[in-house]
This record gives C-alpha cells, structure tokens and sequence, in this order.
C-alpha cells in the first residue's frame, strides 16, 4: 500500500514540473479582470431589476 502511495507522489511530482504555472503579474491582472466584470455584471442585473420591477408596479396599478 505505502509502495502505491510512493509512486502516485512521485507522479504527481512529474506532473507538476510540467505544468506551466503564470506569473504573478497575470494572476493579478486576470483577477482584476474578474472582479471588475463581475462588479459590471451585478450593476447591469440590479439595474435591469430595477426597471422590471418598475414597469411591473406601474402595469399592476
């Protein structure tokens, strides 16, 4: 069982240093990008309820 364990590390370990890891800079880049999209996409969706939730009250009156 350990010798099963040994070998799935050292695989691991293979496979990682083959992996092409970004840089810091683009992971902050792309995680601006994330958080801005996502502020811009809330925004659009509360205005958009804002407005159906208008119309709605005005065709119910």
């Amino acid at each position: 069982m350990f010798g099963k364990i040994k070998k799935f590390i050292s695989e691991v370990v293979v496979e990682l240093k083959k992996v092409s890891w970004t840089t810091k800079k683009d992971l902050w880049d792309a995680t601006y990008v994330v958080i801005i999209s996502s502020a811009f996409l809330g925004c659009f969706i509360a205005a958009c309820d804002f407005v159906l939730s208008k119309l709605l009250g005005i065709i119910i009156r």
